[in-house]
């Protein structure tokens, strides 16, 4: 009744990318830092030790119905040492994930430290069908998915500038020859050096743009107007 067999492994797992892709789909796009491939590889990692649970479950309750004498096995609690594993996995994966002022990276690497954490307790356990058909659904996310599917995020670029009419027309038209589409902008001013009235502006626009345009030509070509003063792309 409790044990899981090799299609429902399957299944689950099929359940857990699909759902984790759609959600991870929306912050990906969205620029968050955690992306599709990392939400996926956390839910199927948090499937796979749900299984080894429900597994442990099974024989467990299999054990004490053949062996009535040692009542024991029911008050034990064989999945202790797996909650300690699946938290303590947390700390290693935290020493792979980089934070700079604007850039988070090594969430996919945590994420899939986590995942394998998952599948080598599930080896450990002996439910090798679970272990084996795992390892192969975050071998394929790792590589497969990101070959396959490709997504265009949303971006934030910070310019500065003077001249803020000639400069704003300037940075539109930019943006129309390229086919860059701007989904929403922030501004704000402030003196550029102090006892000087000069204004600096700063704006920060939420863009969308083609595949065959790079941020850096973006960030290269806004930078050749003399009007504007610093340029750059902003991931957070």
């Amino acid at each position: 009744m409790f044990e899981v067999d090799i299609l429902t492994v399957i299944e689950r797992l099929s359940l857990a990318v699909v759902i984790a892709g759609v959600i991870g789909f929306n912050r990906e796009h969205n620029s968050h830092p955690a992306g599709m491939r990392t939400h996926i590889l956390v839910c199927v990692g948090a499937c796979v030790i749900a299984m080894i649970q429900q597994e442990i479950a099974a024989q467990t309750i299999a054990f004490a119905t053949t062996h009535h004498e040692i009542y024991e096995a029911i008050r034990s609690d064989p999945a202790r040492l797996i909650a300690q594993v699946v938290s303590g996995i947390g700390f290693l994966g935290a020493g792979t994930i980089i934070v700079t002022r604007h850039n988070i990276s090594g969430l996919t690497t945590a994420a899939s430290l986590w995942a394998t954490a998952g599948i080598g307790l599930a080896v450990g356990m002996g439910y090798y069908p679970i272990a084996i058909i795992s390892g192969v659904f975050v071998f394929i996310v790792l590589t497969v998915l990101k070959r396959a599917i490709k997504i265009t995020p949303i971006r934030r670029i910070e310019v500065k500038y003077v001249d803020k009419a000639t400069t704003q027309d300037f940075i539109k038209v930019y943006f129309g020859e390229h086919d860059i589409k701007v989904l929403g902008v922030a501004f704000s001013t402030e003196i550029n050096k102090v006892g000087s009235h000069e204004h600096l502006y700063k704006n920060i626009y939420r863009i969308e743009m083609p595949r065959n345009v790079s941020y850096a030509a973006i960030i290269d070509g806004l930078s050749q107007n003399d009007n504007i003063r610093t340029a750059r792309l902003i991931t957070l």
